[in-house]
Protein backbone atom coordinates (compact mmCIF):
# COMPACT_ATOMS: atom_id res chain seq x y z
CA UNK A 1 0.00 0.00 0.00
CA UNK A 2 2.92 2.37 0.72
CA UNK A 3 4.43 1.24 -2.90
CA UNK A 4 1.16 2.99 -4.55
CA UNK A 5 1.66 6.18 -2.33
CA UNK A 6 5.08 6.89 -3.81
CA UNK A 7 3.91 6.07 -7.13
CA UNK A 8 1.15 8.12 -7.11
CA UNK A 9 2.86 11.19 -5.90
CA UNK A 10 4.60 11.94 -9.27
CA UNK A 11 2.08 11.04 -11.44
CA UNK A 12 -0.42 13.52 -9.15
CA UNK A 13 2.29 16.27 -9.31
CA UNK A 14 2.74 16.26 -13.37
CA UNK A 15 -1.23 15.77 -13.98
CA UNK A 16 -1.38 19.68 -12.23
CA UNK A 17 1.93 20.52 -13.77
CA UNK A 18 -0.22 19.61 -16.99
CA UNK A 19 -2.98 21.42 -16.07
CA UNK A 20 -1.77 24.19 -15.07
CA UNK A 21 0.35 24.92 -18.19
CA UNK A 22 -2.67 24.24 -20.59
CA UNK A 23 -4.59 26.45 -19.06
CA UNK A 24 -2.50 29.30 -18.56
CA UNK A 25 -0.92 30.81 -21.33
CA UNK A 26 -1.28 34.43 -20.73
CA UNK A 27 2.59 35.20 -19.58
CA UNK A 28 5.97 32.91 -20.33
CA UNK A 29 7.54 32.99 -16.78
CA UNK A 30 3.99 31.00 -15.62
CA UNK A 31 4.67 28.73 -18.84
CA UNK A 32 8.06 27.72 -17.94
CA UNK A 33 7.63 27.32 -14.63
CA UNK A 34 4.87 25.14 -15.02
CA UNK A 35 7.30 23.58 -17.25
CA UNK A 36 9.85 22.99 -14.12
CA UNK A 37 7.00 21.47 -11.89
CA UNK A 38 6.30 18.89 -14.75
CA UNK A 39 10.43 18.45 -14.97
CA UNK A 40 10.69 18.30 -11.28
CA UNK A 41 7.88 15.88 -10.89
CA UNK A 42 9.44 13.23 -13.22
CA UNK A 43 12.47 13.46 -11.55
CA UNK A 44 10.89 12.28 -8.50
CA UNK A 45 9.27 9.84 -10.50
CA UNK A 46 12.96 8.77 -12.13
CA UNK A 47 14.41 8.77 -8.28
CA UNK A 48 12.05 6.71 -7.06
CA UNK A 49 12.15 4.11 -9.95
CA UNK A 50 15.49 3.81 -9.81
CA UNK A 51 15.34 3.25 -5.83
CA UNK A 52 13.06 0.88 -6.13
CA UNK A 53 14.64 -1.24 -8.74
CA UNK A 54 18.35 -0.63 -6.71
CA UNK A 55 19.99 0.81 -9.98
CA UNK A 56 22.57 3.63 -9.53
CA UNK A 57 21.66 7.54 -9.78
CA UNK A 58 24.37 8.68 -11.95
CA UNK A 59 20.81 9.47 -14.86
CA UNK A 60 19.50 11.23 -12.19
CA UNK A 61 22.14 13.43 -12.06
CA UNK A 62 22.43 13.61 -15.87
CA UNK A 63 18.20 14.27 -16.24
CA UNK A 64 19.03 17.10 -13.66
CA UNK A 65 21.94 18.87 -15.72
CA UNK A 66 20.12 18.72 -18.69
CA UNK A 67 16.62 20.24 -16.77
CA UNK A 68 19.26 23.34 -15.30
CA UNK A 69 20.04 23.67 -18.92
CA UNK A 70 16.53 23.70 -19.81
CA UNK A 71 15.98 26.17 -17.14
CA UNK A 72 18.13 28.41 -17.59
CA UNK A 73 17.63 28.39 -21.68
CA UNK A 74 13.91 29.30 -21.26
CA UNK A 75 15.33 32.00 -18.67
CA UNK A 76 17.32 33.37 -21.29
CA UNK A 77 14.49 34.00 -23.59
CA UNK A 78 12.59 35.17 -21.69
CA UNK A 79 14.72 37.99 -20.55
CA UNK A 80 15.22 38.40 -24.44
CA UNK A 81 11.66 38.60 -24.64
CA UNK A 82 11.22 41.04 -22.02
CA UNK A 83 14.27 43.39 -23.44
CA UNK A 84 12.61 43.63 -26.96
CA UNK A 85 8.90 43.81 -26.38
CA UNK A 86 8.98 45.20 -22.80
CA UNK A 87 6.35 42.21 -21.36
CA UNK A 88 6.13 38.52 -21.08
CA UNK A 89 2.61 38.36 -22.80
CA UNK A 90 2.18 35.94 -25.69
CA UNK A 91 -0.41 37.94 -27.08
CA UNK A 92 2.04 41.04 -27.83
CA UNK A 93 4.27 39.67 -30.49
CA UNK A 94 3.86 37.61 -33.45
CA UNK A 95 6.44 34.61 -33.78
CA UNK A 96 6.27 35.12 -37.97
CA UNK A 97 7.76 38.84 -37.34
CA UNK A 98 11.49 38.88 -38.45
Amino acid sequence: MMMYMYWSLPIVMMVMGLIVFVSNRKHLLSMLLSLEFIVLSLFLFLFIYLVSMNYEMFFSMMFLTFSVCEGALGLSILVSMIRTHGNDYFQSFSVLQC
